[in-house]
């Protein structure tokens, strides 16, 4: 009795880990439809020059994190990507929402409409649920923090030199004092941190 109680219990057991697994799938499958979406509005709108947006950049590392775990199934390399892809989307999804909106942009525009509805709502919404309750998880909180800073200051150092304008208005050092430079960097920094920990911990 106890065999046959404990070969039941496997049997769910393996038939509830295909039924995650083949919804990590399939809502992957929806995430890259989704992401080529976005980046061709994107494209057809600033051309490659997006890639010195940081939202962007979130939504590539997205696209190509869906790619490798639909083409070659989930692995550590996989989870990785998807670890790091989450904390960048919700990054991109925080900053839109609580830093941009309220320093003037438009909710409608950068939320609801042409690329913002699939890199700053629909993408960030569905790629980091699935992530926490469908797929394999990865705890390398430590690389989505260096890679966010490196992004950050290459950005600083390029609109110090005049080389590029923003994208972001907290990137504009010839328009702030050093003091705010600094702390937006700080503050930009000990959220990505926050963020790479919560999600390593939800999930």
């Amino acid at each position: 009795m106890q065999r046959r109680s404990n070969d039941k219990t496997l049997h769910m057991d393996n038939e509830s880990v295909y039924n995650t697994c083949a919804m990590a799938l399939i809502i992957n499958v929806l995430i890259i439809i989704l992401e080529c979406i976005g980046l061709w509005i994107s494209i057809k709108g600033r051309g490659w020059k997006i890639i010195a947006y940081y939202t962007q950049l979130s939504n590539i590392v997205t696209l190509i994190s869906s790619l490798i775990l639909v083409i070659i199934g989930t692995s550590s390399f996989s989870a990785g990507l998807r670890y790091l892809s989450s904390c960048m989307l919700t990054m991109t999804f925080l900053v839109t929402v609580f830093v941009l909106i309220p320093m003037g942009s438009s909710f409608k525009k950068l939320m609801l409409q042409s690329s913002g509805l699939y890199h700053h709502t629909l993408c960030p919404l569905i790629s980091v649920s699935c992530y926490v309750f469908f797929e394999q998880h990865a705890h390398t909180w430590l690389i989505p923090t260096v890679l966010t800073f490196i992004y950050g200051i290459t950005m600083l150092i390029l609109n110090g030199m005049g080389r590029f304008d923003g994208p972001y208005p907290f990137f504009r050092v010839r328009q702030q004092s050093r003091r705010a430079t600094a702390l937006w960097i700080v503050v930009l920094v000990a959220v990505i941190a926050i963020i790479s920990l919560a999600i390593a911990w939800i999930a």
